[in-house]
């Protein structure tokens, strides 16, 4: 497992991609701990960065695309948790897991 730390300002994206194992069943879903309220989580375009010696054929892992973005006024931290996992089978263990940290800086008042 992963992790891995950023810091944004308050309407300030970043761009994650992680490899995607669609073809067997699983799916990358997320959960947002500490101040949720700091940040959103959104899915990319499908299909975006498919690995080029990879790309059309039938079981080829396929980038998948989130934008974490700081939500306005900031000053928070969150804990966003990726697990790849089948959905038929909940109780199963997830295959790849991904952490990211993330502190959103509060704005200061202009002078």
């Amino acid at each position: 497992m992963e992790v891995r730390s950023i810091v944004l300002g308050p309407g300030e994206p970043y761009e994650l991609r992680l490899t995607g194992r669609g073809a067997r069943g699983y799916v990358w879903t997320w959960q947002v701990t500490g101040d949720a309220d700091v940040v959103t989580v959104a899915e990319g375009p499908t299909g975006c960065g498919a690995t080029p010696s990879g790309a059309g054929l039938p079981g080829a892992p396929v980038e998948r695309t989130y934008v974490v973005r700081g939500r306005p006024p900031g000053g928070g931290r969150a804990r966003i948790r990726f697990a790849q996992v089948r959905p038929p089978y909940p109780d199963e263990a997830p295959y790849d897991e991904f952490v990211l940290d993330v502190e959103v800086v509060a704005v200061t008042g202009a002078a």
